[in-house]
């Protein structure tokens, strides 16, 4: 009996220690007046019959056919970007011949541009010579023409004369261009300024304007299988070494390209959309007889807030669909670069445009336009019997003058469906003057909601203290929010 008494006393011991030791606070991530999406779980403290659902980009007209003189079935690599008013496009020109079983002639860079980042001409420069003719869209040729990859350069100390920048692949690795107009290029640099890694691919690099620097993300393998290299840079020619980014959670896959911006929305956010290769499956319908190039691709979302440790969805973005063109070997490659385009129906607002290849190989290629909500990438779902999800816990800031402070969401309802809020303090308690039930109950499809609660939209009471956000959702999907105070 003694024997169980002490170990009773024991055991009752060190629950009270166990009870007495302090469990860590959650510090509260500050994002002040900054858009936050839901494309990880960095936002999410937890979910009740909610989740994250990935959505998918609608395929819209073709927006260009590589059908010119210097272009054909493997056009490739496909940039865009906006620069002021204009739209320019670059991409590899080149040509497979199926009956020599070979290049059919020298790979070149080609420029196209456009005012809507929708009609686009392939203008007469006049500057290489083809096929006996300088009426061409010709920008480049020579050295790095394989994957030439060009973006404007924002950073403040840009000089006026590369105001323009490039990666493209030469002897011994990737070397660097710069130009003052986009049209007219030459070499920084007469050697490679990054050699660590494997650039047969469409290896970039752009002004990192959240962090201050440059930042590069190209090819490399990873146990013999595509994977992603990243370093940094301070003046575009001299790059920290290259390591291969971490891709947690995920199986290792072929990332044929990676397309990675920074999502200008909330610039914070890397996103990145790689063109998974699976070659180790054959196309149903295939234009070589021999079947001797297996493989067919699709795109993917990939997502990460420092460049290094990334999330991928492993469902498909972009799935080929039923254009059987799509289902061979190296489609689907989605264009470096998203634009914001108006929406054919009337009363909608913008969209995002993103752009991807077919007919690759079979030829000539093509561009088709796709089309995505602002911000929809992912969203948080719920369906109509209802769900919530919570905020980790977060400060924002008050505004600079008498603004308000106000939650503004992108969210989307059924008509039957519905969103409401309310504010929680550290200890999970609802805030008063912004709990549930004095919210309102919205319903709708907005990019840039207000959130009331019984008509009041200011927070500027709560600017730097600990809160967190509950939704309660039913039928509905939220895409993003901040705390504006402009």
């Amino acid at each position: 009996m003694r024997s169980c008494l002490r170990l009773w006393s024991l055991v009752l011991c060190c629950l009270l220690l166990c009870s007495a030791v302090p469990v860590a606070a959650e510090e509260p991530a500050h994002i002040g007046a900054r858009r936050e999406l839901f494309v990880d779980d960095w936002m999410i403290h937890s979910l009740d019959n909610a989740r994250q659902e990935l959505h998918h980009p609608q395929p819209q007209e073709i927006a260009i056919t590589y059908d010119g003189p210097a272009e054909g079935n493997t056009s490739y690599y496909v940039r865009i970007l906006k620069d002021g008013d204009k739209y320019r496009m670059y991409y590899r020109g080149s040509h497979y011949d199926w009956e020599q079983r070979k290049r059919g002639h020298a790979e070149v860079v080609c420029y196209a541009e456009s005012d809507d980042a929708i009609h686009w001409t392939k203008p007469d420069l006049g500057l290489f010579e083809f096929n006996g003719s300088k009426q061409n869209n010709i920008v480049w040729s020579g050295i790095g023409a394989h994957n030439f990859s060009p973006f404007l350069d924002t950073n403040p100390a840009c000089k006026a004369d590369e105001k323009f920048k490039a990666l493209g692949r030469g002897k011994g690795g990737l070397y660097a261009f710069a130009s003052p107009d986009g049209i007219h290029w030459q070499l920084m640099h007469d050697k490679p300024v990054i050699t660590k890694g494997a650039f047969d691919s469409q290896n970039l690099a752009f002004w990192d304007e959240h962090r201050g620097r440059y930042v590069d993300f190209h090819r490399a393998f990873s146990n013999k299988v595509r994977a992603i290299m990243t370093c940094t840079s301070e003046d575009f020619l001299k790059w920290t070494q290259p390591t291969l980014i971490d891709i947690k959670d995920s199986p290792p896959q072929h990332l044929y390209t990676n397309a990675t911006i920074a999502y200008p929305r909330a610039p914070h956010l890397f996103l990145a959309f790689p063109k998974r290769f699976v070659p180790s499956r054959k196309a149903a319908w295939h234009p070589d007889p021999e079947n001797n190039h297996p493989g067919v691709s699709d795109g993917v979302l990939m997502t990460s807030r420092d460049g290094n440790t990334w999330k991928r969805w492993d469902e498909a973005f972009l799935r080929p669909g039923q254009n059987q063109e799509r289902w061979w070997q190296r489609n689907n490659h989605i264009a470096w670069g998203i634009t914001t385009t108006p929406s054919p129906l009337p009363g909608e607002v913008p969209e995002l445009s993103l752009y991807a290849i077919e007919n690759y190989y079979v030829g000539p290629c093509r561009l088709r336009r796709f089309t995505l909500r602002q911000d929809g990438f992912v969203s948080i779902n719920a369906p109509y019997t209802g769900g919530e999800m919570t905020t980790r816990l977060i400060t924002f800031d008050k505004s600079q003058g008498d603004t308000p402070v106000e939650l503004e969401l992108n969210l989307a309802t059924s008509a039957a469906g519905s969103v409401q809020y309310e504010l929680l303090d550290e200890s999970g308690t609802p805030i008063p003057g912004f709990t549930l039930k004095e919210s309102e109950e919205f319903y709708g499809d907005e990019l840039a909601h207000t959130a009331t609660w019984k008509g009041n939209s200011d927070l500027s009471q709560l600017a730097g203290k600990p809160v967190r956000v509950r939704f309660v959702l039913k039928d509905a999907d939220l895409y993003s929010l901040r705390f504006r105070n402009e």
